[in-house]
């Protein structure tokens, strides 16, 4: 049965702009799309939103622009964004998403091999950025930049996005049936989107998805959790991105209210003004607000810290025991609604204090971190998915199993392969192909129609599947044991004195782990332990109890796995791992061949050669 939000939609053309433009006709609400400028929040009403998204696509075709044409963009998250991409899909046109943290290089080459005839471009910073790379793509016939300040007067093919409205509403005045006529002629099977994924080895592969591929699950998706038209959403990960992105078809359809947070450093004041109810994350977000929560905590001293301590004991026991489906004595019970009134209401007052449910995807979610949250009354559902197919599964609040990505939703199937544990996924979600790939589609897409994923994992009684890691990741020790390195850094992360870690080991004897520490917590305990933690960073990583502080950490936060698989040795850096020095990938995923070859010697130190 199709979610209540959705009643009637089985009867409308199923592509992206008919099921958006609907939504935002019928629901009629007034602040469809919010945005924030400078301190105060603006509201789009469906009816304007409509409107604007009719102008562009007007403009957009008297610049010349038809079905097919290949439109990019490269922006933050913000209304325009979105506003553009449904213009562009409303002509049957294919929109091409570049991430604003893309490397020069590689924004050249998505702009060369997708064949880009226009680009949309958010304001002056980006601009700079990426203006290089701009500059030498001939076939680009169109700039067109949101900020209206952003325009360079040195470029006649620089235009604004006002410009472009404007051109829609004289468009309209010629031809009224204009817009309805371009959205009677979009197909479900037609291309909407390229998306280049980001590549943890070699150049980056266009995804090529259609409406059906979208429209599939949002209708899925919709069906499996419950979201209702009176939410409200907080849009914090890129819309570049697949999640993001087709979250925001599922919420847009579902007559959601959505506000736009254009950067992390907005999402701690963005959740207390907008009190999102629901909401999407990575695991990197609540790591940083469980470390900083207690961080809180721990320096409250006295009575306070002992309290907190505690209610994180008995938040971890009672999910434990509500997780593996045992019963809850009546004193945990008392002890959880104790805990949850003294300590746990400030976490779900840091949120906003209106959250129903998160859905996390990207990476794995260490279960320690997990039931802290749900012990707070912030439930986390752990979702799968990739560029390649979309989302496929999540938990449900009904039905969660900390650790697990849940069961796939209506009308996407996944099974786990024989030979080598691989997850296959199979249904109208999964990608046409790769653009002007077709030997790598035909590696990864099998005869039957299962895409092969890369991820290894497994699927228990319950029909709930697990990932373990990506097959390329995993390494292997020279005494012949295979590590999963994603499994490791999920642990290792739980530490509070560790932002980012990476498992290392392959071909050498033991495990070990590059860490780059949270320097403030650091300090912090260094002082508390009676230690100097003046110095540099640089000095502090060659200072031996700052050393075996960490590791002391490392080693305690890997006992549960075997002895092969746990961390004996760390070595500590003293910057993050960056985009720009090309050992992460603009989602965030690490380079392992990079980060492998760039710390070769270090590798060696802590893990034998």
């Amino acid at each position: 049965m199709i979610n209540q939000n959705l009643i009637g939609f089985e009867n409308i053309p199923q592509t992206i702009p008919h099921f958006c433009l609907e939504s935002f006709r019928i629901n009629k609400r007034t602040d469809a799309l919010s945005y924030k400028i400078d301190n105060a929040w603006k509201h789009l009403s469906g009816s304007e939103v409509i409107e604007k998204i009719k102008n562009i696509a007007l403009g957009l075709a008297n610049l010349g622009v038809k079905a097919g044409d290949k439109i990019a963009i490269i922006s933050e998250n913000r209304p325009e964004w979105s506003l553009t991409d449904l213009a562009i899909l409303s002509l049957r046109a294919v929109n091409i998403p570049i991430y604003t943290t893309q490397a020069v290089e590689q924004i050249r080459y998505i702009l060369e091999d997708s064949g880009a005839k226009m680009l949309f471009i958010s304001g002056k910073k980006l601009w700079k950025h990426a203006e290089n790379a701009i500059q030498s793509v001939e076939r680009l016939e169109k700039l067109v930049f949101f900020d209206d300040d952003a325009k360079p007067e040195n470029d006649n093919r620089a235009i604004t996005l006002a410009d472009v409205e404007k051109l829609g509403v004289e468009s309209e005045k010629i031809d009224s049936q204009a817009f309805e006529n371009y959205l009677k002629q979009i197909k479900e099977k037609d291309l909407a989107t390229i998306i280049y994924t980001s590549g943890t080895t070699g150049e980056p592969k266009g995804v090529m998805l259609s409406h059906e591929n979208f429209i599939s699950n949002v209708v899925a998706i919709s069906k499996g959790l419950p979201i209702l038209n009176t939410d409200r959403s907080l849009a914090v990960l890129p819309l570049s991105h697949i999640f993001e992105r087709t979250v925001f078809y599922v919420l847009c359809s579902n007559g959601v209210a959505i506000h736009y947070c254009a950067a992390f450093d907005q999402i701690a004041s963005h959740l207390q003004e907008v009190k999102p109810t629901i909401m999407t994350a990575v695991p990197r977000l609540f790591e940083q607000v469980y470390h900083k929560i207690v961080k809180k905590g721990k320096s409250a001293g006295g009575w306070k810290t002992s309290l907190f301590d505690w209610a994180l004991d008995v938040g971890q026991e009672y999910w434990t025991a509500k997780d593996t489906h045992k019963n809850v004595p009546p004193v945990l019970a008392a002890k959880q609604a104790i805990a949850s009134r003294l300590v746990f209401s400030k976490w779900r007052d840091g949120v906003g204090g209106s959250l129903r449910f998160f859905v996390s995807g990207g990476a794995p979610l260490s279960k320690k971190l997990s039931y802290a949250f749900w012990a707070a009354g912030i439930p986390i559902l752990q979702g799968y998915g990739m560029t390649e197919a979309c989302v496929t599964c999540a938990n449900r609040p009904d039905d969660n199993k900390v650790g697990s990505i849940g069961t796939p939703f209506e009308g996407i199937e996944m099974k786990i392969a024989e030979k080598d544990g691989e997850v296959l996924i199979r249904g109208k979600n999964v990608m046409q192909g790769y653009y002007n790939k077709p030997e790598e589609t035909a590696k990864v897409i099998d005869e039957e129609g299962w895409y092969h994923t890369g991820d290894v994992g497994y699927e228990d009684e319950d029909g709930h599947f697990y990932i373990t890691d990506r097959i390329k990741d995993l390494f292997k020790l020279s005494n012949g044991k295979y590590v999963a390195p994603l499994q490791v850094e999920s642990l290792l992360k739980q530490s509070p004195l560790i932002a980012q870690a990476v498992a290392v080991g392959s071909g050498r004897k033991q495990v070990g782990a590059l860490i780059v520490p949270d320097w403030d917590t650091l300090k912090q305990t260094l002082e508390d332990e009676g230690i100097d933690a003046k110095g540099t960073r640089e000095e502090l990583c060659e200072n031996s109890y700052v050393i075996k502080r960490v590791q002391r950490d490392a080693v305690e936060f890997t006992r549960e796995m075997n002895d092969y698989e746990r961390v004996k040795r760390v070595y500590l850096l003293p910057r993050e791992f960056s985009i720009d020095k090309g050992e992460m990938t603009p989602t965030l995923k690490i380079k392992r061949s990079v980060i492998d070859e760039k710390y070769e010697d270090a590798i060696d130190e802590i893990c034998g050669s």
